[in-house]
């Protein structure tokens, strides 16, 4: 189950690409009863929880929070749009593609993966590549 809230005073993500991206992930690592929430912000609202719970002064992409209390959501994904907007034209691709590639790396977080080393953040990347370019190659 997955449970959607758009907080970004401007850019939308539709909920199907949304449901479609995160559904790909769990699916690939069959863990379809992962019951996650996603929360697209803007960049002062994610510098704001860096402060608050990471003791990070800086803003970033995408924010993974694993849930083990057994209270009914596994996790929670913050996810940057003005980031995700710039990423996009830094990387030259569609908004809609940088969004699909932070979902997946969240989604990735939750599930347990890491890129705290070089061959952690390797392995991460290939598996994001991966699960992109089928979303990418699957007609819409």
């Amino acid at each position: 189950m997955i449970f959607i809230s758009n907080n970004h005073p401007f850019l939308r993500i539709s909920r199907r690409e949304t449901f479609r991206t995160i559904h790909s992930v769990l699916h690939t690592e069959s863990s379809l009863s992962l019951v996650i929430s996603v929360v697209f912000v803007g960049s002062r609202y994610i510098r704001k929880m860096n402060r608050q719970f990471l003791n990070h002064d800086y803003i970033t992409d995408v924010i993974a929070f694993p849930f083990n209390d057994g209270l009914g959501i596994d996790g929670e994904l913050y996810v940057n749009l003005d980031r995700a907007k710039a990423q996009a034209r830094e990387y030259g691709v569609a908004f809609l593609e940088e969004v699909r590639r932070l979902l997946i790396h969240g989604t990735l977080h939750l599930l347990g993966y890491s890129d705290a080393t070089v061959r952690t953040k390797t392995r991460m990347k290939k598996k994001e590549d991966s699960i992109l370019d089928k979303l990418s190659n699957k007609k819409r």
